[in-house]
Formats: structure tokens, C-alpha cells, sequence
């Protein structure tokens, strides 16, 4: 089953400078998320996002204008994904580099990337409404 990916929403509080994925489903989900640091391709999971419920995966003010996520729905077994490669594992992960992720013993999933526009924070929002093309859903606003 494929379920369809996302509203992004930007928003403008000060407080509250990070990248958070709020989980419009009933199900609990997993989720990961890639960006590029200082050092290199990073991705990390998994954040258990229960339905109805945000979870804030980056704290404080985002550092990257990019942004990849990964979402599994623990329940039903859909997933958010993308058409960008990166690594992940079956239990919580930080891994440093997204190529030979087979050959370095991790699984490759596909995340849908979010340009923020070098905003300070970020949010998604997961939901099961398929968009009306077949893709994902992905909408943004700007608050400033």
C-alpha cells in the first residue's frame, strides 16, 4: 500500500525553530529523516510517531535548505517514501553516508526530499490522502 506523502507547513514561531512530523493517521508511525551536516550524508530513525500526535526530529534552528524523509506505518505496513536513496536500519539508527548502504550491512529506502528554503523550522504532516495524480501530496506554506 501506498500512502500519500505530506503537507509540509512552514511555520513562524521563534519558540519553536526545528523540523517536527505530525502524524495525521490513526497509526503509529516510524519515521527517519537525512540531511547533509558538516561531515557528510547523515540519516537517522527511527522517531515513533503515534497517530494524531508530533514529534520534533531537529531541534533548535535547521542548518540545511534540504531535508529527506522515510516513514513506515507501523500498523498497515504503507510508507511515505521518495525517489531519493538513502540508508536505514531495522532498529534505531545514525548512519554517516548514504552509498553501499547493502554492502556496509544497512537496508536502502527511498525519501522524498524538502526544500525549506533555508527557513529556521519546518513540518510535515503525514497523512492517508492519496493525491488526485497519483503522487505525493506536498504542499508548503510561508509564513513570514
Amino acid at each position: 500500500m501506498c500512502l500519500a506523502l505530506v503537507v509540509p507547513v512552514l511555520y513562524a514561531s521563534p519558540a519553536h525553530a526545528d523540523f517536527r512530523v505530525c502524524n495525521a493517521t490513526q497509526n503509529l508511525v516510524g519515521v527517519g529523516i537525512g540531511y547533509r551536516s558538516k561531515s557528510g550524508w547523515i540519516t537517522e530513525g527511527w522517531w515513533h510517531v503515534a497517530g494524531s500526535s508530533c514529534k520534533t526530529l531537529i531541534e533548535g534552528p535547521l542548518s540545511s535548505r534540504f531535508y529527506y524523509l522515510y516513514a513506515e506505518d507501523a500498523e498497515r505496513g504503507g510508507r511515505w517514501d521518495g525517489p531519493i536513496s538513502m540508508c536505514v536500519a531495522e532498529k534505531e539508527f545514525k548512519i554517516a553516508g548514504v552509498t553501499d548502504c547493502l554492502a556496509r550491512g544497512f537496508q536502502r529506502a527511498g525519501f522524498q526530499e524538502y526544500d525549506t528554503g533555508e527557513q529556521a523550522s519546518w513540518m510535515v504532516q503525514l497523512t492517508d490522502e492519496p493525491a488526485t495524480d497519483g503522487s505525493a501530496a506536498v504542499t508548503g506554506t510561508n509564513n513570514q
